[in-house]
């Protein structure tokens, strides 16, 4: 069979029933579905036990697990009159808590471990601390306790030795906060000298801090720790059954990770990281057997805190206290664990609530797709007080509400960027739409004077971003278009008008096109804070697909005009960006008018779903998009002169368009080929199963442990494979009119159903050598139009057709053989 790249359109009559393809075989899509069964979640395995921990399968609920741990001795003190010195430190503050706070070097010798030496030059080196003492002391090494909002990764120890400076020790790769040094031989000393190159980069920044250095080798009893798996990552709130402890008040702290690379004695992400916390969670284990919850707070003022719920993969448990915590906890003694589970608090997405379905002949396709459905089920929740970014994103206009949140772990704030193919992923799969009207719904309602609508909650819904208002248009269309809620597009026609006849004019220059820097926004970001200025084609090629998707709603609001009147303007805006923006040279659109010459995944993408590329340009950009392909994906930039990684950072949420743009203009096998490339390696790679937030230089977490591991915005291959792979999409809201266009490629077959308002779509095709079979099951009182491949033969229930254009019925079900 030839396919065409003009196809053959052909509407048809639908009925009720559904059709398999292939015809013989039951719907087998639940085995791919990731969620846990229940809320009550449990660890899969005992992943590592350390120090003194007697039967680890205790946390599984297999026994009673039990850590001991003797207490630390005295640690040892310079001599009165120490000091300190350090090449720069740190101004005064008040500190993650409120409370005032000094990093001078001093403080890497008070005997205090709750204060210390705090550079000043963020991530450049060398930082160089020296203690000088009082008078001479015998040291067959020193041991450097730092602080766990980063370590001093890479470093020297230097001493004063017969009047001159000599190395005595150095120091690679180390993560342990309290890191004992030994000398390659003994010294009689004044004089200390530390000098580090590397430290971790945490949130907190990149930074030298040193709490201690004590004068000897301290070797405190090893922490007993034991890491639990929970096989995926997982949300909620942590529970652990403790059947007892010792009567010193022994704690315990709790480290969450999405992956094992970055699980250490703190948490790869926890909320209080953002007011320089401690980085873990801690408990006081009572004598008594008890079932703790990890719940957001402190057992007095600022000792013995926890975060509550998390997103992770992995659990350590360790028998140690902050010696901030004494003495309500104890870093010593006996503690008794008999299980650890999970609150899940999540969408819980078990076969049942699945209102939509995909299947294929494809395995790794199939995975994928139920794969992002979980990633998006752990960003769908309640919006609580207690869980969301910190960072001034509580609303109480949003409290108790259904939401999708953009990640499992962070930032915990509906974003409408996110929310553009979150939603798409929510109506697919489960859900009528509920959750994302509860975010569209808000950010308009906080909309400033000016027409500018806030991305999130966060900051008092002040973070200034350029691209977010167009994404709530477009947003706000894709909702209606699934749900057929026009009484949400009536209530918020105003803000639509506001924000594209008040705030998009207000950025627009001379030329017609947008221009990051007027109208004081200069200082905006966008989805990925890039320092891009001026005409940029991806916020151009969107406003035009926002202006496109405001003239739906007008139309759907009985606004005709305006629709008229904002798809002129689109036009306008698509002849510049190709009289100003094409790039002949390179046969693409240039990221920028300004700067550097590069091109962009994003601005090429939508500038062909756009339509505002030709048939010849929108070829030549989605070539110049391979060519830089990656094993883990396509890159978002063709050079690094933006960021010093572009051509090696690739993200999901600007390859979904990509991956639409190649399969609505014939290029269903790259697009295949691209979502294996980036799916595969994010289902192949710690954690597994969940799309990462964003992936980097050779395939790892482009931001280390801050990366989210479970983000919606990087779901959009549910709607790639349903929309375009199956090929079912709305055309006018709530699916009163419809699209089955299916983009095969090298599948064989593929099936499934999309939810509506009126009763679920269903599509099952298969290709078989040169025959092509579709049938198509839909409510009634809907009509559709079915694109097929061009044949020498095609037959409509058996009766050949010849379809010189669209042929509109309604009904039930129906079928089209195609013969090539």
């Amino acid at each position: 069979m030839k396919w065409l790249r003009a196809f053959l359109p052909v509407t048809v009559l639908v009925a009720s029933g559904v059709a398999a393809a292939p015809a013989t075989a039951a719907p087998g899509w639940q085995q791919y579905v990731v969620a846990p069964s229940s809320r009550d979640v449990r660890p899969v395995r005992v992943l590592s036990a350390d120090g003194d921990v007697t039967n680890p399968d205790g946390l599984l609920g297999r026994g009673v697990a039990v850590l001991r741990r003797q207490a630390p001795p005295p640690k040892p003190a310079w001599p009165a009159g120490t000091t300190a010195a350090a090449s720069s430190f740190h101004a005064p503050n008040n500190g993650g808590n409120g409370q005032p706070r000094t990093y001078d070097p001093g403080n890497a010798v008070d005997g205090n471990p709750e204060t210390f030496w705090n550079d000043d030059t963020i991530g450049a080196y060398p930082d160089v601390l020296t203690v000088t003492s009082a008078t001479p002391v015998a040291l067959p090494g020193v041991t450097v306790l730092s602080n766990v909002d980063g370590v001093p990764q890479d470093f020297t120890v230097e001493v004063l030795d017969a009047g001159a400076w000599r190395v005595a020790a150095s120091v690679s790769g180390n993560t342990a906060v309290q890191r004992a040094v030994a000398f390659d031989r003994p010294v009689t000393t004044t004089q200390v000298r530390i000098t580090v190159t590397k430290d971790q980069n945490t949130p907190s920044g990149e930074f030298s801090r040193v709490a201690e250095v004590w004068p000897g080798l301290v070797a405190d009893p090893p922490v007993p720790s034991v890491v639990v798996d929970f096989g995926k990552v997982v949300a909620g709130y942590p529970k652990i059954a403790f059947a007892g402890a010792s009567p010193n008040r022994p704690g315990v702290r709790l480290a969450f990770s999405e992956t094992r690379q970055y699980l250490g004695e703190r948490s790869d992400f926890t909320r209080s990281d953002f007011a320089g916390g401690p980085g873990t969670d801690q408990y006081v284990v009572p004598t008594a057997p008890t079932v703790w919850r990890d719940t957001k707070g402190c057992l007095s003022g600022n000792q013995v805190c926890a975060d509550g719920l998390h997103g992770f993969r992995y659990l350590r448990i360790s028998l140690d206290a902050l010696a901030s915590d004494a003495p309500l906890a104890q870093p010593s003694g006996e503690v008794r664990i008999s299980g650890v589970s999970l609150d899940f608090t999540p969408f819980l997405g078990t076969p049942s609530t699945y209102r939509g379905w995909f299947e294929s002949s494809d395995e790794q396709l199939n995975q994928y797709w139920y794969a992002a459905s979980y990633t998006n089920e752990l960003g769908m929740d309640t919006f609580r007080e207690s869980d969301v970014d910190p960072r001034g994103a509580f609303s109480p206009s949003l409290d108790g509400k259904l939401v999708l949140h953009d990640g499992a772990k962070r930032d915990r704030d509906p974003y409408v960027g996110d929310v553009a193919v979150s939603g798409l992923t929510q109506y697919l799969t489960h859900q009528d739409g509920t959750a994302a009207r509860n975010v569209l719904a808000d950010l308009a309602d906080h909309q400033r004077a000016d027409g500018w609508i806030p991305p999130a909650s966060i900051n008092g819904y002040t973070l200034p971003l350029f691209d977010y208002p167009l994404w709530w248009v477009t947003s706000s269309w894709d909702y209606v278009l699934y749900t057929g809620d026009t009484a949400y597009a009536a209530s918020y026609y105003s803000h639509l008008v506001k924000t594209l006849d008040t705030w998009y004019p207000s950025v627009t220059d001379s030329r017609g096109l947008l221009a990051k820097g007027l109208n004081g926004t200069g200082g905006y970001g966008d989805y990925a804070f890039l320092p891009r200025t001026g005409e940029v084609t991806y916020y151009n090629a969107l406003y035009v697909r926002a202006l496109q998707a405001a003239a739906g709603l007008a139309r759907a609001t009985g606004h005709a005009p305006d629709a008229d009147r904002w798809l002129s303007r689109a036009s306008g805006v698509a002849a510049a960006v190709n009289a100003y923006l094409w790039d002949p040279a390179a046969g693409a659109y240039l990221d920028s008018a300004t700067g550097a010459v590069r091109h962009g995944q994003d601005g090429n993408s939508h500038a062909v779903l756009a339509g505002i590329a030709s048939p010849a340009q929108a070829s030549s950009a989605l070539a110049r998009l391979a060519a830089g392909a990656l094993p883990y994906g396509n890159p978002f930039m063709d050079n690094d002169t933006l960021v010093s990684d572009g051509t090696k950072r690739v993200y999901a949420f600007t390859s979904f368009p990509e991956l639409q743009a190649r399969f609505r203009t014939g290029q269903a096998a790259s697009a295949i080929d691209q979502i294996k490339r980036m799916y595969g390696w994010m289902a192949t790679h710690d954690p597994g199963i969940t799309a990462w937030e964003g992936i980097g230089e050779g395939g790892s977490h482009y931001e280390q442990g801050y990366t989210s591991a479970a983000h919606g915005w990087s779901t959009g291959v549910v709607p790639a494979l349903t929309n375009e792979l199956l090929g079912v999409s709305p055309t006018s809201p709530g699916f009163a009119t419809w699209k089955v266009a299916p983009n095969p490629g090298g599948v064989a077959w593929a099936r499934g159903a999309v939810p509506t308002p009126k009763g679920a779509l269903s599509a099952s095709w298969s290709q078989r050598g040169s025959v092509f079979s579709l049938t198509v099951t839909a409510p009634q009182g809907t009509s559709g139009s079915l694109v097929v491949p061009s044949g020498r033969l095609v037959l409509l229930d058996g009766r050949a057709v010849r379809a010189a254009g669209p042929l509109t019925v309604s009904g039930g079900t129906h079928t089209v053989l195609v013969v090539g």
